[in-house]
């Protein structure tokens, strides 16, 4: 089959950056496929990060990318469309996660399709991003008109999608886990000892939002410390509000409880967070997908995740890790507490290890595979 993807790559940072490099050297295994990827994604003044380029040392990177898209030119969005033209596949994958893509894509699945005869498939990470504004779903209703195919991670997800477009032919797959950073190269001692940590270690991982959920992870360590020895380690760029969090820790009298590491982990580094850790804690509000339980589960370490989007899905409760209500500081504890005291870690880290073939990249490439035979 004849595939073009469209997506970020190096040298943008982030979940959606790796995942489509990661579909993109699985792909070309099995298909001829084209990858046309960025020259520039955000305008500085709009990203609300302190830069969208990834400062690593080590790239996740793939040969033969087609970089032409600015997310700012129109004419590279036509340019865009002549090449898509020029290779005429059988298929055109697009990620989608935020309307901020609306006229870009638009632009490019249209005028595909009116030349044509391709059918396109969107990858939805979400379909209606999160802290979503009206204008934001009519622009995703608009652009998504233009699928033949789509797939979601979550049955929240699904449910939207079905919402905005009620005769969408859709599948749900897993997300696929992140399984490109070593484990072997990583030593369990180094952040402990780069921050004079002992006993044990809750990790929180990733962009802090608010739909994160962090608060209540942060609510719920007064309860963890009075019967366990827990270091709760914060890694990842606040996006704003970092003062109020601030203000909870010290209310709480956890300064020495809580480590924040306020910076985007590069490539290189992401191993030993997850290599130090016991337990990953994912106490989201909301969410659809998720990378970081996959990450988790590429290094064997079990997760507390909240019941909303795919972590039901992904998470087995009790074997893999737990699951909990959201917004439930107690539950959090609970769980922690039970993990700790109560459960073969070994035996756990054995389910997760067990499991990983439902995760694999070959299972999202026989699905697209799949959809492309029935669309």
């Amino acid at each position: 089959m004849k595939i073009c993807l469209i997506g970020p790559t190096h040298p943008f940072r982030g979940g959606i950056s790796h995942y489509t490099t990661l579909l993109y050297r699985h792909l070309r295994k099995r298909h001829d496929t084209l990858f046309i990827s960025f020259v520039r994604q955000y305008p500085k003044w709009l990203f609300p990060g302190k830069t969208d380029i990834d400062p690593s040392q080590e790239h996740i990177q793939e040969p033969g990318v087609l970089k032409i898209l600015d997310s700012m030119n129109p004419l590279t969005w036509i340019k865009t469309v002549r090449t898509i033209i020029t290779n005429n596949p059988d298929l055109v994958i697009i990620p989608w996660w935020v309307s901020f893509w609306a006229p870009q894509f638009w632009i490019i699945s249209f005028f595909v399709k009116l030349f044509i005869k391709t059918k396109i498939i969107f990858l939805c990470h979400n379909v209606v991003e999160h802290e979503s504004k009206w204008i934001d779903k009519l622009l995703t209703k608009l652009v998504l008109k233009q699928g033949d195919g789509f797939i979601v991670h979550s049955d929240d997800d699904l449910n939207n999608l079905k919402r905005i477009l009620p005769d969408a032919r859709v599948q749900k797959t897993f997300h696929p886990t992140y399984d490109v950073f070593n484990m072997a190269d990583f030593d369990p001692q180094t952040i402990r000892a780069q921050y004079n940590i002992t006993g044990n270690i809750l990790l929180f991982f990733g962009f802090v939002r608010p739909y994160k959920g962090l608060k209540f992870l942060i609510q719920a360590m007064p309860e963890i410390v009075k019967s366990h020895d827990v270091t709760l380690m914060v890694v990842g760029e606040f996006w704003k509000d970092k003062e109020e969090y601030l203000s909870m820790i010290q209310a709480l009298d956890l300064s020495k409880k809580v480590v924040i590491v306020d910076e985007y982990v590069p490539n290189e580094e992401v191993g030993n967070y997850f290599c130090a850790a016991d337990l990953v804690v994912q106490p989201y509000i909301s969410a659809t997908g998720s990378g970081v339980v996959q990450t988790a589960f590429a290094f064997n370490k079990p997760v507390i995740a909240t019941r909303v989007g795919c972590l039901t899905d992904v998470v087995d409760h009790g074997k893999t890790g737990f699951i909990v209500d959201p917004q439930d500081s107690s539950a959090i504890a609970l769980a922690v507490g039970v993990y700790l005291s109560e459960i073969n870690h070994a035996k756990m880290a054995g389910n997760i290890q067990s499991k990983s073939r439902l995760f694999s990249w070959d299972r999202l490439i026989k699905v697209i595979e799949k959809i492309n035979e029935t669309i």
